[in-house]
């Protein structure tokens, strides 16, 4: 099985590693630490943030014990879209990886951490969207991807049935 999913398993290392390097960079640089980070275009910043909830910050709790049962959940359901992505062919199986590859990068600072660093802040004007990763971006595509799987599958199939 492994020399099956060996191209797999090494997208998934890719990923985590491209999100690790990113965030050692971002937590190891004094700059980010300042208030606006570093200015990369009149729109990009990297200013980093500790999250301490799932996506965007939301679910953010000072208590330990609903962090942990939330760190515990997301587990589970990594592992459901491990058994997905083991089930699944082509462009499917493509985006299950870039999610699970996101996924574990950030659940390893969930554990590591007991928080996730966020540093890419996109604005405009006064306009800044949610701060967020290199993990999220993957994760996000991944998402995306199904979305339209699923969207022209169901156009093709009711297509068929005209």
């Amino acid at each position: 099985m492994l020399k099956k999913h060996l191209v797999d398993f090494s997208i998934i290392i890719f990923i985590f590693l491209t999100d690790r390097v990113s965030k050692l960079l971002i937590i190891n640089s004094p700059e980010t630490y300042e208030q606006y980070g570093i200015s990369i275009t009149s729109f990009l910043n990297f200013n980093l943030i500790w999250n301490e909830g799932i996506a965007f910050g939301l679910f953010s709790f000072d208590e330990k014990f609903y962090y942990n049962l939330l760190t515990i959940i997301i587990c589970l359901i990594i592992l459901i879209i491990i058994w997905l992505m083991l089930k699944s062919k082509g462009f499917e199986k493509i985006s299950f990886l870039l999610i699970i590859g996101g996924s574990l990068g950030n659940i390893y600072d969930r554990i590591y951490y007991s928080a996730v660093p966020d540093f890419i802040d996109i604005h405009y004007n006064n306009y800044h969207w949610f701060i967020f990763n290199v993990a999220d971006i993957f994760i996000t595509l991944g998402i995306l991807f199904l979305i339209c799987i699923e969207i022209f599958s169901s156009k093709k199939q009711k297509n068929e049935n005209n």
